[in-house]
């Protein structure tokens, strides 16, 4: 059996990714096809790639209007002052929901960048008023580390993760 380069399984592993992130539900065989590969094969990829963490896990992405949900964005920036261990250790166990006010908050995303922003939370809420909790939460946790925040309200999601929102049609509304 001929030994394949580390360019050629590096594409055959592009191949995949791109086909688990137009649709994760597709079946492997459907993969296959798609990619001109052997079921095996795609799924020895798919095993590879969730096993090396380049596959952190599979989402559902949702309706946030029809689910009474609210999309925001915060824009953080931080201070010069250092996190405290406890604060890191928090945000690198994901803990920053159990610090998070009862109710229907769900981060979406949480990055930390470089720009005029230091981090970005993107994050669900049913309403202004619960936004306005998780904010005023965040200022009493993190408020020694941040010198300003502001935050967008998301009128409507064009794509997510890469996905055509089937609902986009709506934003011909806004013009």
């Amino acid at each position: 059996m001929p030994k394949i380069s580390r360019e050629q399984i590096e594409l055959d592993e592009e191949k995949v990714l791109r086909e688990l992130k137009k649709d994760s539900k597709q079946s492997i065989d459907v993969i296959g096809k798609k990619c001109g590969f052997s079921r095996q094969k795609v799924w020895r990829i798919i095993k590879k790639l969730e096993n090396d963490e380049t596959i952190w896990g599979y989402a559902t992405l949702t309706n946030d209007d029809r689910r009474g949900l609210k999309h925001y964005t915060a824009l953080v920036k931080r201070n010069s002052k250092p996190f405290s261990k406890e604060i890191v250790d928090d945000i690198m166990k994901g803990h920053l929901g159990d610090r998070l006010p009862e109710g229907d908050i769900e981060i979406d995303d949480a990055l930390f960048v470089h720009g005029e922003f230091d981090w970005i939370i993107s994050f669900t809420a049913p309403d202004v008023k619960m936004m306005k909790k998780f904010c005023d939460k965040l200022m009493f946790i993190f408020g020694d580390f941040i010198e300003s925040y502001s935050v967008l309200e998301t009128i409507i999601s064009v794509r997510k993760e890469g996905i055509k929102n089937p609902s986009a049609k709506k934003l011909a509304d806004y013009f």
